[in-house]
């Protein structure tokens, strides 16, 4: 008994340490964090030791706090759509090759449909877009951040001054370390009477519990993460599991991909230069306008004026004195003042277009035209490729088949994993973000030629249109599911068969109601018959 113990021991200590050791690799990108985060919302990553008291640096600008929300939005509506699915299954190539059957296609792709409505469903019903936002924010300013997806789906954001991870020269995760601070009161019993017994817990812990902290870790070991719990280095019962590589809860972001590094540098850290020019100009300006606006009487000290009379008097009362002897104390800093303002102007305009402001795309004018604003969107929106990119492969994806693997656990969608035993492969595509990009290029293109080359021979151009193709990569490219919208031949034909038939009735209840059959007998009806059959064949 006491050497499981002491294996205990040993094991945990080894963890506490190696997250010591590894936070010293993390440190320097804590630091430029806090520097980007001061600059724009400082309380996103305050410094350690902050308690609820703690007064945060107030900026003398606005634009980095503005921009932040304002791209953390834009990038949470690209990147989950509402009411949009953002992805979609796809078997692959050997698999389609061979079902031959249009049918047995149909099948397939309905049965796609219903997974894909599925996750959505479990999307829009659960809270993921308010734990997101704060991800997306912890992003962009301080580069990375760690999501743990619960079990019952309930979401964590875990700040980077809270973990720490190793990844290898590829970006991939095989290390994660959790630090969490907790209450001695808030743990399950048989914590607290497997650490109560611990000669280095604090007498006073049981009334605070401020120097407990809770060890999270997942290690790639083979195929699957191991993961496990520690506290007062001891090994917490029931904590251990094991997770395949390709459906692990949690989702290590970072803002951008450096190989051998294993952190990210942030979006705000780009353009640090300018919010650090925008923050000392602001406060410049803000500090000289106030001196300007101060209002100071000066009084000749050997005029006849006297300073009793000029500070009692009221408005429009009559004093005694000379205009010569007073006077108003003047900055005279107004050329210097517009010098600091205009390069101030110069710098919001310019992180405006960083954070993809749309006050920034309109340009001074009296007429801007809605498609002068909306190519100027486009194009900041095409200077997020990389990051779009990014975001598919390592939150999206992972987010799909996280939610397709709790799905699978409730048996409310079938297990494709189990289709690889017999080589088929089924993988979801994310179908926004660059993607989006993607198709918004070829619709443009598509106007583009319709607009330049086909409107001008009016209806000779639009015989030369093959309708139907025009109308499925129009309803593409703007992420329409096309599957039966737009019909096909043996549809057409089929209509234009029943109309033909629906024609003839018409025709043959016409003739009969006329009396030309009574009249004329069946060599009359023959004859309606034949008329009826011809105009049909004219048709």
């Amino acid at each position: 008994m006491a050497k499981q113990t002491t294996d205990n021991v040993k094991s945990v200590d080894s963890l506490q340490s190696r997250y010591d050791r590894l936070k010293s690799e993390r440190d320097p990108y804590l630091v430029r964090a806090r520097d980007c985060a001061l600059l724009t919302i400082p309380m996103i990553l305050p410094k350690e030791g902050h308690t609820g008291s703690t007064t945060f640096y107030k900026p003398y600008q606005s634009i980095g706090a503005r921009g932040v929300n304002n791209l953390a939005n834009k990038l949470l509506l690209s990147l989950l759509p509402p009411n949009t699915p953002f992805f979609k299954l796809s078997a692959d190539d050997a698999t389609l090759a061979e079902i031959s059957d249009e049918k047995d296609r149909s099948k397939i792709e309905e049965k796609f449909n219903e997974i894909e409505r599925a996750v959505q469903m479990r999307v829009e019903t659960k809270s993921f877009r308010a734990p997101f936002i704060t991800a997306l924010k912890q992003l962009i300013v301080i580069g990375n951040v760690l999501i743990i997806i619960k079990p019952d789906e309930k979401v964590r954001v875990i700040r980077l001054d809270n973990y720490v991870v190793r990844r290898t020269a590829e970006g991939d995760v095989v290390e994660i370390i959790i630090k969490e601070k907790t209450r001695f009161e808030d743990l399950p019993s048989d914590v607290k009477a497997l650490i109560s017994v611990d000669s280095t817990l604090p007498s006073n812990a049981d009334a605070n519990g401020d120097d407990l902290h809770i060890y999270t870790t997942y290690t790639l070991e083979g195929n699957k993460f191991k993961t496990w719990q520690a506290i007062k280095d001891k090994k917490i019962p029931g904590s251990e599991g094991l997770f395949p590589k390709d459906k692990v809860p949690f989702i290590a972001l970072r803002w951008t991909h450096e190989d051998n590094e294993d952190y990210g540098r942030s979006y705000v850290e780009e353009y640090i230069g300018d919010l650090q020019s925008a923050e000392g100009l602001s406060k410049a300006v803000i500090e000289a306008s106030a001196a300007a606006a101060k209002v100071v009487v000066l009084v000749a000290s050997n005029g006849m004026t006297r300073e009793e009379d000029v500070t009692s008097a009221e408005n429009l009362d009559v004093i005694s004195g000379r205009e010569e002897d007073v006077g108003m104390l003047q900055l005279n800093k107004q050329a210097d003042m517009a010098v600091a303002k205009d390069t101030l102007n110069d710098i919001l305009q310019r992180l405006s277009y960083a954070f993809l402001m749309n006050t920034a795309v309109q340009r001074n004018a009296e007429r801007v035209t809605a498609e002068e604003i909306r190519e100027m969107i486009k194009e900041l929106e095409d200077a997020l490729g990389g990051t779009y990119a990014l975001f598919a492969q390592e939150f999206q994806l992972p987010f799909v088949k996280i939610i397709m693997g709790n799905l699978v656990k409730e048996k409310r969608i079938p297990d494709l994993s189990a289709l690889k035993k017999d080589g088929i492969q089924i993988e979801p595509t994310i179908t926004t973000g660059v993607e989006a990009i993607g198709r918004g290029h070829d619709l443009s293109k598509l106007q583009m030629f319709m607009q330049q080359f086909v409107a001008p021979l009016g209806d000779s151009g639009m015989m030369e249109i093959n309708i139907p193709d025009l109308l499925k990569r129009g309803g593409t490219s703007l992420g329409i599911d096309m599957d039966g919208l737009v019909k096909n031949p043996e549809q057409k034909a089929m209509e234009a068969q029943q109309q033909a038939e629906q024609q003839q009735q018409a025709m043959m209840q016409e003739a009969m109601s006329k009396g030309i059959s009574g009249a004329a007998g069946p060599a009359g009806k023959a004859a309606v018959e034949g008329m009826i059959q011809e105009q049909a064949t004219e048709t």
